[in-house]
């Protein structure tokens, strides 16, 4: 016999689950859900079963807490996932607290196996099962107890979950060895944030997502955000423009060589006040008038309060989407996930994040430790989307060395225009210079500019002057050599 059994996955209805399983879960599988208290496994269990349970292929929900079902069912009905139309007609509860407080293995599984036999389910969830075990039997009963239910709901063709508080450092436990799939859930606080994370330990039969994965619980319910590299297939929207994309500015398009082309990233650097978000409108506001979606995170200013009116506007008529998360426990994958399904959504080209500086403080403070490697993330994922990405980064002047960005992320992007502060005759004026633009010619002049009610205006070189860059520039000497 040669013919390999396939078998059937299915979906959690946990977003970003699905794609950290390899494609949903293993359908008969016996499952454990695993973590302390308050990590939402109750929660999650709830939101699977909302989602896969039909009139004919019903879910049993065995409870064995130290509550009635009917005060888990208050709280669980506060998630937009609960569905009073469903209970009873796909989900009934049993309670076992009375058996398994009995301390009988083989009694609590004879319930189970009765219920299982009147009701017929598809889907069979123990909670908590930790409650279960937690009696006077010793591991060899424990081992006897864990083969026989696996081995009946298998036969029974029923998926089942069994959800118990099981902590990452518990030993060895009959449980995680009969499990065919074990998902573990942990949260910690740092800072007054929490953070909470999901991992697939054992998944058998699946090639799942290895690591720890950030989630988030919300009126929604729980949200898996896998790694940026696999949280979308690439896009299968219309393609993009060729050539070079304007960012609003015929001057500063020809000091990049003709535009930024298209899908590289842009990193404009500057002090406060430099203008790099006037820049920043121009270049989604030059998308619009194309006919070219774009997509905008913004992290400083809401966009209700910006001064910007254009920028207002291009988000009320829809010609750009709105990343305006407002959490103090972001991950860099949640940040990722919203740019893509917004860009998804509207087949965006463009995008803009403002800023990169408020965007490390919006992190959780576990994630700023790694700020580099969450920006090669982002930058990789925006590329593989081929849109073209403009950044916006707080920088120091210092004026005692040259740099383009606080993280040393600079090499990271295709692109830098820096900008600058100077004092000349006892006034401060703005300069900005291309620094690269990865294989393409551009200027390597450093120009004036000014900021007005139009936006940014290019001006001029100060032909008679040098050493710009150490922000007090002096004349240069008559008779001497140009640069």
């Amino acid at each position: 016999m040669t013919d390999k059994v396939t078998i059937h996955c299915l979906p959690t209805g946990i977003p970003g689950l699905d794609t950290i399983l390899g494609g949903g879960l293993p359908e008969f599988s016996f499952n454990l859900i695993a973590g302390l208290p308050g990590c939402g496994k109750t929660t999650l269990a709830h939101q699977m079963m909302f989602a896969m349970a039909t009139p004919e292929r019903p879910a049993l929900y065995l409870t064995v807490l130290g509550e009635p079902p009917l005060k888990m069912l208050r709280y669980q009905q506060q998630f937009a996932f609960f569905d009073f139309d469903r209970l009873e007609r796909c989900v009934r509860y049993v309670n076992l607290g009375d058996d398994a407080l009995a301390g009988d293995l083989g009694k609590v599984l004879e319930r189970i196996v009765a219920e299982v036999q009147v009701h017929q389910p598809a889907f069979v969830f123990v909670d908590s099962f930790r409650s279960v075990v937690a009696s006077r039997a010793d591991t060899s009963d424990l081992q006897m107890f864990m083969q026989q239910l696996g081995s009946l709901m298998t036969s029974w063709q029923a998926t089942t979950f069994l959800i118990g508080e099981y902590a990452a450092d518990t030993e060895a436990n009959p449980v995680f060895t009969v499990c065919d799939g074990i998902i573990r859930l942990d949260q910690s606080v740092e800072r007054n944030t929490m953070v909470r994370k999901l991992e697939v330990t054992k998944m058998r039969g699946r090639a799942s997502l290895a690591g720890r994965h950030t989630y988030r619980i919300s009126p929604s319910g729980v949200t898996v955000f896998p790694p940026a590299s696999a949280a979308l297939p690439h896009r299968n929207g219309p393609a993009l423009p060729p050539g070079r994309a304007s960012v609003g500015n015929p001057a500063l398009d020809a000091m990049l060589g003709g535009g930024l082309p298209r899908g590289y990233s842009l990193l404009v650097a500057g002090p406060s006040g430099s203008g790099k978000s006037v820049l920043a409108a121009s270049f989604l506001a030059e998308g619009a008038r194309q006919g070219e979606k774009g997509v905008i995170a913004l992290f400083e200013q809401r966009a209700n309060r910006s001064a910007q009116v254009v920028l207002s506007q291009l988000i009320a008529s829809g010609d750009v989407a709105l990343v305006d998360s407002r959490a103090v426990d972001l991950s860099i994958d949640e940040i990722v996930l919203l740019l893509l399904g917004e860009i998804r959504r509207l087949g965006a080209t463009r995008v803009v994040i403002d800023s990169l500086s408020a965007f490390e403080l919006s992190l959780t403070p576990t994630f700023r430790q790694d700020f580099r490697e969450s920006m090669l993330r982002l930058v990789s994922a925006l590329g593989h989307e081929g849109v073209s990405t403009l950044m916006t980064s707080e920088l120091e002047d210092r004026y005692t060395d040259l740099r383009f960005s606080p993280y040393g992320t600079a090499f990271l992007t295709d692109a830098i225009i820096v900008q600058r502060y100077i004092e000349v005759d006892s006034r401060l004026q703005r300069v900005m210079a291309v620094v690269k633009v990865r294989d393409s010619a551009h200027s390597d002049a450093l120009r004036l500019y000014t900021i007005d009610a139009d936006g940014i205006q290019v001006g001029p070189t100060l032909q008679d002057r040098e050493g710009l860059l150490g922000g007090r520039p002096t004349h240069r000497i008559t008779g001497r050599d140009g640069p």
